[in-house]
């Protein structure tokens, strides 16, 4: 089938359209290769991944809605796998009108394209960075989440309440992914697991917020992809109201942020110098997934963990930065 994949070049959206492409689907690609971070890791990304099976990644930007309706209209995509955002809770502090362009006015034209030109289903980026202020855990999808703690949580927040009205409004099937603390080979540089391993390999210290007293349900890429594809393959139906559904996407083993450090010291044979801090603005201090949704509509079962999926990890980075930074 033909799949649009919205931030093609981007950490996850890289690994999704490898897989789906590698299962047959024939993928279109976009990006808008921002410079939130260097986009020539981007680059390599999509010719790591991507250019060998043949699939190109066309610069777009999701907030342009001219460009949008131009793609549907000219591709015609069966389905719709959104992962184009502007991500990051800290950046969000600092830059908040770039979050409702990319993820409020991007996600409004995705969602408008979506009712223009008919799909059989959206499957689109949430984030366990919603679930907030909330202390039930683990994490439950039927649970309330109106106490995001960044800005970044509220615009997936509202993403998930505009998706329902559109549903609701106009039968469009759509999937609301809530991915957990990602990582692997390929990662994102704003994020702790490639922050902490450049810190091994170069000798610099590391900020530990909340004095180290922090878990995370740590996912690997390749478990998440896995995860996308499943999602995409089981539209909700209407059954029980608004076509909508939502799926936490995570390895559901919550790890301790030091035990997340120590797998990478020993990966690296490296010390890292670490710096305690108090708790960052926007931070939550654990995450943890109940994905007993996922796995009771598709198997959805992550086969990575965390002592398997770090080394990897390390050595990736070794080979794409340099053991000496």
């Amino acid at each position: 089938m033909n799949v649009l994949v919205t931030g093609a070049a981007g950490f996850i959206g890289s690994y999704v359209a490898r897989a789906l492409t590698q299962r047959g689907d024939r993928v279109i690609a976009v990006d808008s290769y921002n410079d939130y971070y260097d986009p020539q890791l981007k680059r390599d990304r999509v010719a790591a991944l991507l250019s060998p099976l043949g699939v190109s990644v066309q610069q777009l930007d999701v907030a342009d809605q001219h460009a949008v309706d131009a793609l549907f209209a000219e591709q015609r995509p069966q389905r719709v796998v959104h992962l184009a955002a502007q991500a990051g809770v800290r950046y969000s502090l600092q830059a908040p009108r770039e979050y409702l362009r990319a993820n409020v006015d991007g996600f409004l034209n995705i969602i408008e394209a979506c009712r223009s030109h008919p799909v059989e289903h959206l499957a689109f980026a949430s984030t366990s960075s919603i679930y907030g202020a909330t202390t039930d855990i683990p994490y439950r999808e039927s649970q309330k989440v109106s106490q995001p703690v960044s800005l970044y949580a509220a615009t997936k927040g509202a993403n998930e309440l505009m998706a329902h009205a559109y549903a609701h409004l106009f039968g469009i099937p759509m999937t609301a992914m809530r991915f957990f603390t990602v990582y692997g080979p390929w990662g994102r540089p704003d994020m702790a697991p490639l922050l902490f391993t450049r810190a091994a390999l170069s000798g610099n210290p590391i900020q530990v917020f909340n004095q180290g007293q922090m878990r995370r349900d740590f996912t690997h890429v390749e478990d998440i992809a896995r995860g996308v594809l499943g999602a995409l393959d089981h539209p909700p139906g209407g059954e029980q109201g608004a076509p909508l559904r939502i799926l936490n996407l995570g390895r559901g083993e919550p790890v301790d942020l030091l035990r997340f450090i120590e797998l990478i010291e020993q990966a690296a044979g490296r010390a890292i110098e670490r710096r305690y801090t108090e708790m960052q603005p926007g931070d939550m201090v654990e995450t943890f997934a109940d994905t007993r949704l996922a796995r009771e509509l598709f198997g959805y079962a992550p086969q990575i963990a965390i002592d398997d999926g770090v080394p990897p990890l390390v050595a990736w980075c070794m080979d794409y930065f340099g053991a000496a930074q």
